[in-house]
């Protein structure tokens, strides 16, 4: 009997390696230079990936299965897919490749899912607790500088931070519309000062397929305490940061992996005397954190949640 002969001329699979030529080459022609290209690495990693792990049919519907429940569980008050990314530490190393400490810029971190437009606007000196939160107040000052050290007068200084329970305004009926946020402007020597109260760490929302992963892994759920920053200023580089303020367990154990060694705060404890403003007895405490920016484009990030 004669064997049929295929041409030899069709890009056809004849074994696991002609898979990955064949893809790359479908998508050869994509007109954009950079999506070609980020298109073509990226089959070429996940498929060396598949190579390497080898899964079973099974195995590779269960992740299809988990990856479908990551859209499913998004929606208005919760992005699934950008926790993935948090706790699988993809965000923290964009951040960390995109925001580098060259020149002493003061390092990003993640902007977070509780960002929220028109922060309420304040003088330098105000308080941003709009309720009877528990915990010691927290008086917070910094100067705002250029990489060359020149004080930036009328700075933006935008702040959020949860609440001493551990909770956003926007998670926690009892508290008021936009409680525990705030936009300050550096005074002529660039810098900034306010009050607000301790903030305590929180878990990531953990009643979706995120939850279920940090638990086969025997991973808590944590993040350290801090207060997000958004510095910006006319001609440099609007800086989406966060300042931590917590005990080295919590810093080293971020379900995140959030926490740069140039963020982390000191707080100091008062338990004698007044606070440096607002004649507030103690105890309290005092934070200082100065900012500075690299020259840049102004631009501000798309908030998140409305």
């Amino acid at each position: 009997m004669e064997t049929q002969q295929k041409p030899p001329h069709l890009r056809l699979i004849e074994d696991e390696h002609s898979v990955t030529r064949i893809v790359q080459a479908a998508m050869a022609q994509t007109a954009s230079p950079r999506l070609r290209s980020v298109m073509g690495l990226l089959v070429q990693h996940l498929h060396d990936f598949l190579r390497e792990v080898r899964p079973t049919d099974e195995e590779f519907e269960l992740a299809l299965e988990f990856i479908a429940a990551l859209g499913h569980a998004t929606h208005a008050t919760n992005n699934e897919v950008v926790l993935a990314a948090d706790v699988l530490g993809l965000s923290t190393l964009v951040t960390v490749m995109n925001n580098s400490t060259q020149d002493g810029r003061t390092p990003g971190a993640l902007l977070g899912p509780f960002y929220r437009a028109n922060a309420p606007r304040y003088a330098c000196g105000d308080c941003v607790v709009q309720d009877d939160a528990p915990g010691l107040p927290l008086f917070v000052r910094g100067t705002v500088r250029a990489t060359d050290g020149t004080p930036l007068s009328g700075a933006l200084v935008e702040i959020w931070q949860a609440s001493p329970v551990g909770l956003y305004d926007n998670q926690d009926p009892r508290q008021p519309d936009r409680n525990l946020r705030g936009c300050f402007h550096t005074d002529e020597q660039g810098a900034y000062h306010f009050r607000t109260v301790r903030p305590a760490g929180y878990p990531v929302p953990t009643n979706g397929p995120i939850g279920t992963l940090l638990d086969a892994q025997q991973r808590h759920p944590y993040r350290p305490a801090h207060i997000h920053f958004i510095v910006a200023a006319p001609g440099y580089r609007t800086l989406v940061t966060q300042v931590f303020v917590d005990e080295p367990q919590a810093l080293e154990s971020d379900v995140t992996f959030g926490v740069h060694r140039q963020l982390v705060g000191h707080l100091e404890r008062i338990d004698h005397g007044h606070s440096p403003w607002g004649n507030v007895p103690a105890p309290f405490y005092t934070l200082d954190f100065d900012f500075t920016l690299e020259p840049g484009e102004q631009s501000f990030p798309k908030p998140p949640i409305d």
